[in-house]
């Protein structure tokens, strides 16, 4: 241990004590502080897939008193092992190591938040979940927070039910409410008595509503009005490509820079939704918008110090700094509308986009406007052979 402490020969007492029982647990000190040792189930995210030996951070003092307490513990988790009901979740992200219903709202929510990003390297799209987690994740546990400090005298499970309640009925943030306070209550083993999905509503494809989008000429009119060359590539990549806000700092523009006459780019792994390669539409924007000569404005990417959520609000800042008509996602959709008018399957256009065919269909067929069916109608009519009879 290097260090030695007057609890040193007290702790190999236990020790032998725990060995003699065969409860599989052995006390170590480290520094001021105790801990179990022993061969135990793989952590949430581990890559491990059998027991190996690990240790328990108790937090434990390495005192008389902390060597009592941590000598019951391994007798419990021994136990909990030998039923196979071990769960590291009691243990991970807790002061003082405290198994969850011994803590306080606050900490069950940071072991949580500890726990859903250790799962990180688990997902497809590993930068995604640190967004994940700041913008559908914590803004409701807050109002949970907020909730129970409000009402003391709630358990914890109605002061779940009245956040998700003092949402707006039939929203959006009603169901990712529920998504969220759902998977805090699955992490804590709570029981909840009624399924959080009985409160979703009826929010879904009718709830969507028409946006208004710009036209091409609108889009290659406010182009023009961008000074900052940099800020201006990123509009046109965003126009032409249809790429999210975050998306156009995380491009392969290879293509690009080579003169290739298809100009795709590929949209790195690192992003929201993975790899994928898109195509411009129209192609003779990437002239028009001299995008051959890239040039991205200085915004931090280092994911280590920063987010996709955080990345694509500069962009929409920088949108509203310049006056611009209409939102960065008002470019992407609008692209989406174009890829239809020009009779794009609906598979190849959600792949390009990152999405599945689903939500394809469900949110841009139905902002098609009456001049876009008119010109899609018009354009069907001049490519058919059909003629009516005579």
């Amino acid at each position: 241990m290097g260090d030695v402490h007057p609890l040193d020969r007290q702790i190999d007492q236990v020790n032998r004590r725990l060995k003699a029982a065969q409860l599989g647990l052995l006390v170590e000190r480290r520094g001021r502080k105790l801990s179990l040792r022993g061969t135990l189930p793989p952590r949430p995210g581990s890559h491990r897939l059998r027991p190996y030996q690990q240790r328990i951070p108790l937090g434990a003092p390495a005192t008389k008193a902390g060597l009592q307490q941590i000598e019951q513990d391994a007798k419990v988790i021994a136990a909990q092992l030998i039923q196979k009901t071990f769960d590291w979740r009691n243990y991970l992200g807790n002061p003082g190591g405290k198994p969850l219903s011994q803590t306080k709202l606050s900490e069950k929510i940071q072991a949580f938040k500890q726990y859903f990003l250790s799962q990180r390297h688990l997902e497809k799209h590993p930068a995604s979940v640190q967004t994940t987690w700041e913008k559908a994740y914590a803004p409701y546990l807050r109002k949970l927070t907020t909730t129970a400090e409000k009402k003391p005298r709630l358990s914890l499970p109605e002061a779940i039910y009245t956040t998700v309640q003092s949402t707006r009925a039939n929203s959006r943030s009603r169901q990712v409410c529920c998504t969220a306070l759902a998977a805090l209550a699955d992490f804590l083993a709570l029981d909840l008595p009624i399924d959080l999905r009985t409160f979703w509503g009826v929010y879904g494809d009718s709830q969507i509503q028409t946006r208004k989008l710009p036209s091409d000429d609108q889009i290659i009119a406010s182009y023009h009005t961008i000074p900052n060359p940099s800020w201006r590539f990123v509009y046109g990549m965003m126009a032409t490509y249809g790429l999210r806000n975050h998306e156009v700092f995380f491009c392969n523009y290879n293509a690009l820079l080579n003169g290739e006459p298809e100009a795709v780019i590929e949209v790195q792994a690192t992003t929201k939704t993975g790899h994928h390669e898109v195509w411009p539409f129209y192609p003779e924007w990437v002239d028009q918008f001299d995008l051959q000569a890239v040039s991205l404005p200085q915004v931090e990417t280092d994911l280590n110090q920063t987010t996709l959520q955080r990345i694509g609000q500069k962009v929409t800042t920088q949108f509203r700094r310049y006056g611009l008509p209409f939102s960065p996602y008002d470019l992407r959709h609008a692209w989406a509308v174009r890829t239809i008018l020009f009779g794009l399957p609906d598979t190849v256009a959600a792949r390009m986009m990152g999405h599945s065919v689903a939500i394809h269909n469900r949110t841009y067929h139905r902002w098609i406007t009456r001049r876009d069916q008119g010109q899609a109608v018009r354009a069907a009519l001049s490519r058919s052979q059909m003629r009516a009879p005579d």
